[in-house]
């Protein structure tokens, strides 16, 4: 288990052995003090020229203008965990430009990915996050939501846990997608997959914003959008194989295994208030329900 959010940093010396005293005694935890830098843990995959480290590495710029996007990756790949980054996203008009934050399985034809894919709009409209769950190849997951504050006045905390039980999709904490473990009832999970953690900026302007009809205001480019406090938890791989099946791992625990009560409530607040399309009622799609969406997702 590789653990990355973490520092020892002006903390008294009582406080320094007890960190010591849980870290190296408490068993089956391998824990990493956490990066100094992005370059650390993470590789530029495409035009380096478009990302900035900012506070000493300690953050990132990704940069958007007509000549090219960019994007990074973990330098690992991870089975089960929790990853999650504070992203502040374009201002003002951003129609036309997408910034992702997702999990990869880096594999062609049986691909598992875990998405958020947040879409431009104009000034002035709310910002949309969609995401997706590939699961043995099998995609087209697609919900969206309006976000309820603005995306990029500030940085918020957006996180993906994954376990033997389901994936949730948070943002500051609010769940706002739970894809459940139904492979009971013939519905496919990710889990036997390692993935990496992925990052892009790019042009979408086909089919972004209003299904493409808002198209990118080049005038208005270069466009940015911010990245700090990356965090991954999880089972690294390659790694110790027992790490992904060991129970005691704290996101297989009880109280993962299901939303809490009030986890329970944000998430019905979001669907009822804030959800702005679904796969499973898209009958132009899918004339005959999908079977997660009838077992309850």
């Amino acid at each position: 288990m590789v653990k990355m959010a973490f520092s020892l940093t002006k903390f008294s010396n009582k406080v320094v052995i007890f960190v010591f005293l849980i870290v190296f005694l408490t068993p089956s935890a391998v824990v990493d003090a956490k990066p100094a830098t992005f370059l650390q843990d993470f590789r530029i995959t495409w035009s380096d020229s478009h990302i900035r480290q900012l506070d000493g590495g300690r953050a990132i710029q990704l940069i958007l203008d007509q000549n090219s996007g960019c994007g990074f990756a973990s330098k690992s790949q991870y089975l089960f965990g929790r990853v999650s980054m504070k992203i502040k996203l374009i201002p003002g008009d951003s129609a036309g430009t997408v910034a992702a934050f997702y999990m990869n399985s880096d594999t062609d034809q049986v691909r598992d990915e875990l998405d958020f894919e947040f879409l431009g709009n104009r000034t002035g409209q709310p910002y949309s996050v969609q995401t997706n769950v590939y699961a043995h190849g099998k995609g087209d997951r697609e919900q969206r939501i309006n976000l309820w504050f603005d995306p990029a006045a500030d940085f918020h905390t957006y996180s993906i846990l994954w376990n033997h039980h389901h994936v949730v999709f948070s943002v500051d904490e609010v769940p706002i997608r739970v894809y459940k473990n139904n492979e009971g009832r013939g519905v496919p999970f990710p889990k036997f997959q390692p993935m990496g953690v992925y990052s892009t900026l790019w042009e979408a302007d086909d089919w972004a914003t209003r299904g493409g009809l808002e198209k990118i205001d080049w005038k208005k480019a270069p466009f940015y959008a911010y990245y700090k406090d990356f965090d991954i938890e999880g089972c690294a791989v390659p790694g110790p194989s027992s790490c992904a099946s060991n129970p005691s791992n704290w996101w297989e625990g009880s109280s993962y295994q299901q939303l809490d009560p009030m986890a329970a409530r944000r998430y019905r607040w979001v669907r009822l208030n804030h959800l702005v399309y679904d796969y499973c009622t898209d009958k132009h799609r899918y004339p005959v329900t999908p079977p997660e969406c009838v077992a309850g997702i």
